[in-house]
């Protein structure tokens, strides 16, 4: 199998598609195949627990062997996102202030993308500390928009970070002219910024590095679904994150009978050819649908055969 050669996986797809059940099956079949397994998931509607049959939750916890699993809670990466963000601060803001300050901070929790920053730095954190103890990371990503704007934050976050950093070098100058005969004053401010602008740089890096890093989208043979995979691709190609390959869930198989389902399949040919025409410089891996839902490692395991 191709996708043996990265170590880190992104599956993402609209909603429905068969997303965590792909991801699973992908880690089941690097993990049966010997690999050191991780499987992640960022996607707020955790189903890992369902497919494996049993609770995950937010540690890592043993599945099989070589399997290991892991579900992110937005809420509490949040909390202690806000948390690790008064820590920082604790020693430069002054005492009276803090109380406004934590307020506001607390506020913040709430707002658009509080989620997603502290989300994107939780998976930061496991590329760059559990890239060590295992052989794959694979992640099972909310729906596509979702998905885009978790992805895209390395190169959006690099830039806003960067011009905070200009701010703080001039207001170090500044202290330092005015109030310390030039002598350099500490700002831990500006270092927070400086490990954080390198922990972002060391993702971007991996991200966009080929031979480490692969994304998979999960898409079924339906008119929403290529339309919505086709714009994250374009998407995704703007931040220079290269798709190759698709996977084509729930094909009708040849065995699948009656005057019924013939007309699905002719209706179903259209949209198959359909993507093999869009999608013509893409790895292409198409999974039956199957007449139940995958419910049971046994099932599981026949479903990774497909890859």
């Amino acid at each position: 199998m191709e996708l043996l050669n990265e170590k880190v996986i992104f599956v993402g797809g609209k909603g429905g598609v068969g997303k965590s059940t792909s991801a699973a099956a992908l880690a089941w079949r690097f993990a049966e195949a010997g690999k050191k397994t991780l499987l992640i998931s960022t996607d707020p509607a955790h189903n890992l627990g369902d497919i494996f049959g049993q609770k995950i939750g937010g540690e890592i916890t043993k599945v099989s062997a070589h399997l290991s699993a892991l579900e992110i809670n937005p809420d509490i990466e949040t909390e202690k996102y806000i948390e690790t963000v008064k820590e920082n601060i604790k020693n430069t803001v002054h005492s009276g202030m803090m109380e406004e300050v934590h307020r506001q901070l607390d506020t913040a929790k709430a707002s658009p993308g509080a989620d997603e920053a502290a989300l994107f730095d939780k998976l930061i954190s496991i590329i760059l500390e559990e890239s060590n103890h295992f052989d794959k990371l694979i992640f099972d990503t909310a729906p596509t928009g979702h998905t885009i704007r978790l992805l895209s934050l390395p190169e959006l976050m690099g830039v806003w970070i960067e011009g905070l950093l200009k701010k703080r070098r001039k207001t170090k100058e500044n202290y330092s002219r005015l109030l310390n005969d030039g002598e350099p004053v500490e700002d831990p401010i500006y270092d927070v910024l400086k490990e954080r602008q390198e922990r972002f740089s060391k993702v971007r890096e991996i991200l966009l590095d080929n031979q480490s890093t692969a994304f998979i989208f999960v898409l079924n043979p339906e008119r929403l679904p290529i339309l919505e995979t086709q714009k994250a691709l374009e998407l995704l190609e703007k931040y220079q994150l290269d798709v190759k390959t698709l996977i084509i869930n729930k094909v009708l198989p040849e065995e699948a009978d009656g005057n019924f389902l013939q007309q699905r399949r002719m209706h179903e040919e259209k949209y198959l050819l359909d993507i093999k025409n869009r999608f013509k410089n893409k790895k292409l891996i198409y999974i039956p649908l199957y007449s139940h839902d995958i419910t049971s490692r046994e099932e599981l395991a026949a479903f990774s055969s497909n890859f």
